[in-house]
């Protein structure tokens, strides 16, 4: 007799409907809640989130932990509270189990909500940007939990690349080596967050939603149990050129070091950095990727779960 524990899913009323029907779900992080901005603007960015979700096509499934729950769908009180109360920690999948059992709240990051999206049963995720191998990772050994989740999580991940301040060739070179698919819609160079190449040449390009949908469901029909990266660069109206970006960076690089800025500190003190020697067109850029990747999202599972239906008939 098995005795495993079932991890407690609480379900939007929407969501539910939504995948009862084979309708286009879409899940997103909460700890851009909790951790982006201040108070009201971060529930009034969630709900613009929530906005391109459905002008995209989808049901958004915004998701939390809460009560030793895992809310697939966080209606608006949820969000208000999550906005609104301070010190809610932010929740990576090796944090999951122990906060679940703790009964507390905590906002997920990209890797804890690909695991509460697949227990859900919700094949599409979208996230602004993505973690990958840290500059120095060679000494550090420093890599995202992220790209680590990609290999177990059986979910399509949409995103807008990963940050410049990474290292995105070797963050390139490690989903090669695990083996995650990796297809640039409508773009022929890996984004990277809010610049819209990264110098890199994507593997893959893909202009149509519906052979996106067939990707995804190749990867996973030829007994493949993890996710497929899909990135999509910012529109050109929100770019940040990338010659401005790279410059900020080695600035706020040099300040850093300049300052002893080490380990989990960094990436915060260059975000900040980047955003002041920029005069704020990063954190414009930062917002507006938020929003053009979870429309983007939303189409993309859109196409899937059309593509679902054909072939269950």
């Amino acid at each position: 007799m098995s005795t495993r524990n079932a991890i407690p899913l609480v379900f939007g009323e929407e969501v539910a409907e939504a995948l009862a029907a084979g309708e286009p779900v879409l899940a997103l992080e909460s700890n851009v809640i909790t951790h982006g901005l201040p108070y009201p603007d971060n529930a009034a960015t969630a709900h613009k989130v929530e906005a391109a979700v459905r002008a995209g096509g989808a049901v958004p499934a915004t998701i939390g932990v809460d009560d030793g729950r895992l809310l697939i769908g966080m209606g608006e009180k949820d969000i208000e509270r999550f906005a609104s109360t301070p010190g809610i920690p932010k929740v990576s999948s090796r944090d999951l189990p122990v906060v679940l059992a703790r009964g507390g709240k905590g906002a997920t990051t990209v890797a804890s909500s690909l695991v509460a999206a697949e227990l859900a049963g919700v094949p599409f995720f979208a996230s602004a940007g993505i973690g990958g191998v840290h500059r120095g990772a060679e000494t550090s050994m420093d890599i995202s939990s992220d790209l680590v989740q990609f290999t177990r999580s059986k979910v399509a991940v949409v995103c807008a690349g990963a940050k410049n301040i990474l290292d995105l060739n070797l963050t390139m070179e490690y989903l090669e080596t695990q083996c995650v698919p990796l297809v640039s819609y409508r773009s022929d160079d890996f984004p990277a967050f809010y610049c819209a190449s990264s110098g890199i040449r994507s593997p893959h390009r893909i202009d149509k939603p519906e052979v996106v949908a067939r990707v995804v469901e190749n990867h996973w029909a030829a007994g493949n149990d993890s996710a497929v990266v899909i990135t999509t660069p910012p529109r050109a109206e929100d770019a940040v050129d990338s010659a401005v970006a790279e410059a900020a960076l080695q600035e706020a690089l040099a300040a850093a070091e300049r300052d002893g800025i080490r380990g989990n500190a960094i990436t915060k003190y260059l975000m900040r950095a980047i955003d002041k020697a920029t005069g704020g067109r990063t954190s414009e850029a930062n917002m507006a990727v938020l929003i053009s990747t979870a429309e983007t999202g939303a189409r993309l599972a859109a196409a899937h779960a059309r593509h679902r239906r054909e072939h269950a008939e």
